[in-house]
């Protein structure tokens, strides 16, 4: 019996400090932004300074539950809001696990549908548990009423005809100060070249995820100089069968002198921003 006490008192005082290490962590002013490990796919949690959170994309598998228990507080149930930017498999396929393992506030989507049975699942499971949900488009901001937001530009028009659903592919800016953090989703270059239009000089970003996981398809020249990262993360498989990050990106972001920092050989990347400044804590759960 006294062993067990010991045993039940040692677990107490480890709850007590992990309660105590993630409010501390809240309580800093820190935006958290993590690049999940989650194989040939993407995956984005967010944790703002006054301990909201955000998840953009949930990868292709149910390893999502397994890096989001890496990067949040063990106690912590829900998710305030889930991002699809698109409805690739790569990008939805652990999302019906997270829609079942948390209460979710608010479900955001670009308006395409996928002919894959995940994203049957997604629209069956938010009926099921009456997630709020909304259409993505261009203004709309995601305000955490801490400093911090979310800023959408893309994208700004109907897209349920598309044929190409990266071309519908949500497009915004997590913003904390004066850093920002753009994501890209899949987009291709000519939805680069449509922002760059839009939106030019205000593209500027420390931090880009490159699209479309670094394929050839994404990441124009025009437009990264556009954003002028300091640092580019690349979200892809180990050796994955599309050759993703393709060279002829690499090169660019190269030429630019970009930091290059890629899941596939780091594992799961942080990034801390004050709102003055942002720093990368390369790398969690390194490989």
């Amino acid at each position: 019996m006294k062993i067990r006490r010991i045993i039940y008192t040692i677990f107490f005082v480890l709850v007590l400090a992990s309660v105590f290490v993630f409010t501390l962590e809240r309580e800093r002013g820190l935006l958290e932004i993590y690049f999940l490990d989650i194989g040939q796919g993407d995956a984005v949690y967010i944790r703002t300074p006054g301990g909201h959170d955000m998840l953009i994309d949930g990868g292709p598998s149910r390893i999502i539950l397994q890096k989001l228990s890496e990067v949040m507080p063990f106690y912590d149930r829900s998710i305030d809001v889930v991002i699809e930017t698109h409805p690739d498999a790569d990008h939805i396929g652990g999302l019906p696990s997270v829609l079942e393992r948390y209460r979710i506030g608010l479900f955001i989507e670009p308006g395409i549908n996928s002919k894959n049975v995940i994203d049957d699942e997604l629209h069956r499971l938010r009926a099921e548990k009456d997630i709020p949900s909304k259409l993505a488009r261009r203004g709309m901001i995601i305000n955490f009423g801490d400093g911090s937001h979310f800023d959408i530009l893309y994208p700004d028009t109907n897209v349920s005809g598309f044929k190409n659903t990266n071309d519908a592919s949500i497009v915004g800016q997590m913003k904390y100060g004066s850093t920002t953090i753009m994501l890209t989703g899949d987009s291709p270059k000519k939805i680069e070249n449509y922002l760059i239009g839009m939106d030019g000089e205000f593209l500027k970003s420390d931090v880009l995820k490159a699209g479309h996981h670094g394929s050839h398809t994404s990441s124009g020249e025009k437009y990264v100089k556009a954003v002028a990262p300091q640092y580019v993360v690349i979200s892809a498989g180990k050796k994955n069968r599309y050759g993703h990050p393709h060279a002829d990106v690499l090169k660019i972001f190269e030429k630019l002198g970009i930091q290059i920092i890629r899941t596939d050989r780091e594992g799961t990347i942080k990034f801390v921003s004050d709102g003055k400044s942002i720093s990368t804590k390369v790398l969690l759960y390194k490989k």
